[in-house]
């Protein structure tokens, strides 16, 4: 069947992938004014993982947009997957940053800088992290409302961010000590991995994604607790599911008996059908009705015409 996003599920994506572009550039702004007035390595760092940001959540943006559109005769399982792209690509932006401030850290290290407009530089990183905060609230509730593997990359991101200030802050507050100076450009390699650690977990989870990856267990015993609860239905098999987007595959096939007059099974079929997706709102589900030959069939007490 072709299932399409209720209007809730696309205002919510759309709105938190905006709410994200829009921060990442306030935070960009705020942070390059604040590393031009202290020269920080660790506010450095800070504002190169914000530009990141914004290449990542335009990303996100435009593959959203994409994802959202229903199925067509040439994507017949619809376009979800263009947010598992996203993410890759947002893991090899963040990677190449990371890489970028942990050269910069070891330079620092040989050459280092005093800091200078240390309160400026303290409250734009306190600004920073309360922005941040609630752009991961907003997107905590999408989360929960769309699953969308997109915005959970963008959120995980985002919360490393709040990781990645708290460590400027501190940098920040050492270099006040004499043999505080060589603390921010160490902290900018902590930051470094740091952000190359939530690279690796948004890489991996996409690349699941897109190599089909199975439901997680607890949903598939699910599924299985639905099915097998019913009362016309005597078993299934061949259980498939995946994840395209906000939108879960599930694929199996049912039991029933075999006496059982076809529109009957075709109703029940309907039944499980609609009793999955109450659990599984939106997804895509394909059943597939098994005739079985049950012992009081095969003992003629059952009456065919039923």
């Amino acid at each position: 069947m072709t299932t399409t996003h209720s209007d809730k599920t696309v205002r919510l994506l759309k709105g938190a992938t905006y709410a994200s572009v829009a921060t990442a550039l306030l935070l960009v702004g705020v942070k390059f004014a604040a590393w031009l007035a202290t020269g920080s390595l660790s506010i450095l760092a800070s504002l190169i993982d914000s530009l990141m940001d914004v290449i990542a959540s335009f990303i996100n943006l435009m593959a959203i947009r994409y994802s959202l559109n229903p199925a067509d005769d040439d994507h017949s399982f619809g376009h979800g997957k263009a947010e598992a792209l996203a993410g890759l690509g947002q893991a090899s932006f963040i990677t190449g940053s990371a890489l970028i401030l942990f050269m910069h850290g070891i330079e620092r290290l040989k050459t280092p800088v005093p800091i200078q407009s240390l309160g400026l530089g303290l409250g734009v990183m306190a600004f920073s992290i309360l922005a941040t905060l609630i752009l991961i609230t907003f997107q905590k509730y999408v989360i929960q409302q769309t699953k969308s593997t997109a915005i959970k990359a963008d959120s995980l991101h985002y919360a490393t961010d709040l990781l990645t200030n708290v460590c400027t802050i501190i940098a920040l507050l050492l270099t006040r000590f004499s043999w505080g100076q060589i603390m921010d450009p160490l902290f900018s390699m902590i930051i470094a991995l740091i952000i190359f650690r939530s690279a690796w977990q948004i890489g991996s989870e996409a690349v699941q994604l897109l190599m089909d990856q199975q439901l997680p267990r607890e949903q598939r015993e699910t599924i299985q607790q639905i099915v097998l609860g019913h009362q016309h239905v005597l078993g299934m098999h061949d259980l498939r599911t995946r994840q395209s987007g906000q939108i879960a595959i599930i694929q199996l096939h049912l039991d029933l008996d075999a006496t059982l007059p076809l529109g009957k099974a075709h109703t029940i079929g309907k039944n499980v059908e609609k009793l999955i997706r109450e659990s599984f709102p939106g997804a895509d589900i394909t059943i597939h009705q098994d005739p079985v030959l049950t012992s009081a069939t095969i003992a003629g007490t059952v009456d065919p015409g039923r």
